[in-house]
């Protein structure tokens, strides 16, 4: 008699096929769950594989529309990002993937759910926090925090010999010296030699980059343009243009990996409280921030971005990071309701590594006057009105640099 219905997030490498087979032996009843999120897969394989292995089923769902359309569009709607640095690519599929996981869980009649991920990294609390928030009488089997696995599992020495007694079928490819984490926003480098942070990354580890030497050495032209800050329309110097949301941010992926744009080499700060050494390439994504940040200087109300960029875009960024759901449903209306009038077209090249904005316009939502800002107009602006502008901002430093010379502090030596 099985001990329970298991829905394993699944990828058909050695470390969630030793889960499967070790779940299967230890009596329960296990279905297989992958989502295509981009990433590179070989997906006959992986159902052949998981299916050998005694899975009672094996579910791959094709997620990319509602990755791009939900997500990723939301990450530019609010210029997402973590730490300065990071475009969260790894963070951004987990909502998707574990709502997923649950439907399938709930179809297939699974009353616990599993994952693979390492008792020291993010998507454990990712992943187990969303569940609990779509289904919260779930029970959650998380081996890498089970005394009895870790105990028989203790080096990739004891999952190759269980692979061996098991007959489970192992890659000849040589494993590479760190870990990858791929989907349609970018790929993740870490752990391995990596963990040094002082070491230099090879060469040959980008896979969504090419190096920006290597480059072309002239100049890709683009133009994108957006309505209600999501972008709709991609069109390139050669003739190409892209309207669907999937093949739009692909194509920009491929305009930013030709040009090598979007590598970064961070340190950053888990949510469980370690740091950790990653690299990231995230071609399309940079290109794509770095055009609506750019067209919302041109369209978007001072205050109103100001207090997007304060509290919006560093709450979203830190709640995808962390894997936290109420909080971010709240957040998103605030995201939309600031891109109301984010509509317009970037113009935009891309160079060895970086990506320029060239150009914006909007027939629509365009706050910018040429007139007004024009050193060769006074038309429309009388600079003596700027004397008492400043008489009224002066009120207040006026008061505390009084304060100051009262105490003996001039405030030129404080």
């Amino acid at each position: 008699m099985s001990k329970g219905r298991v829905c394993l997030a699944y990828s058909g490498g050695l470390d969630t096929s030793t889960i499967l087979k070790w779940l299967i032996n230890d009596g329960y009843t296990v279905v297989c769950f992958l989502a295509n999120v981009g990433q590179e897969e070989d997906w006959k394989a992986v159902e052949e594989k998981a299916l050998k292995l005694g899975a009672e089923s094996m579910v791959i769902r094709d997620l990319q529309a509602q990755f791009v359309n939900e997500i990723v569009f939301r990450a530019t709607q609010c210029n997402a990002i973590y730490e300065d640095r990071y475009l969260l690519g790894t963070s951004l599929a987990r909502p998707i993937i574990a709502r997923e996981q649950v439907r399938v869980a709930q179809e297939y009649k699974c009353d616990i759910l599993s994952h693979g991920c390492t008792g020291k990294g993010n998507d454990q609390v990712r992943f187990e926090l969303a569940w609990k928030a779509l289904a919260p009488k779930v029970k959650i089997i998380a081996p890498w925090r089970i005394d009895a696995f870790i105990n028989k599992f203790q080096g990739r020495a004891d999952l190759l010999e269980y692979a061996r007694v098991n007959d489970i079928p192992v890659s000849s490819t040589p494993k590479a010296p760190w870990s990858m984490d791929e989907n349609l926003v970018h790929c993740s480098y870490e752990a391995g030699i990596l963990e040094d942070p002082n070491q230099e990354p090879p060469k040959h580890l980008w896979k969504m980059t090419v190096d920006p030497i290597d480059a072309p050495d002239k100049p890709y032209h683009f133009t994108l343009q957006f309505a209600k800050g999501i972008p709709i329309k991609l069109t390139t110097e050669d003739g190409k243009e892209v309207t669907e949301p999937v093949e739009l941010f692909k194509l920009l992926n491929k305009i930013g990996h030709d040009n090598g744009v979007g590598r970064i080499d961070i340190v950053e700060n888990r949510f469980i409280g370690l740091k950790s050494r990653g690299c990231y390439d995230t071609p399309g994504l940079t290109i794509l921030r770095l055009a609506h940040i750019d067209l919302e200087g041109l369209v978007m109300d001072s205050k109103v971005r100001e207090l997007r960029d304060q509290f919006v875009t560093i709450s979203w960024s830190r709640q995808l990071y962390n894997g936290i759901s109420p909080e971010r449903e709240f957040v998103e209306n605030s995201i939309i309701f600031s891109q109301q009038n984010v509509n317009g077209t970037v113009r935009m090249m891309a160079y060895k590594g970086n990506a320029y904005t060239i150009g914006r316009s909007s027939e629509t939502s365009n706050l910018y006057s040429e007139e007004d800002a024009s050193m060769d107009s006074l038309s429309t602006f009388a600079p003596g009105d700027t004397t008492g502008f400043i008489a009224i901002q002066a009120i207040r430093l006026t008061k505390y640099g009084e304060s100051k010379i009262a105490q003996g502090t001039p405030l030129a030596e404080s």
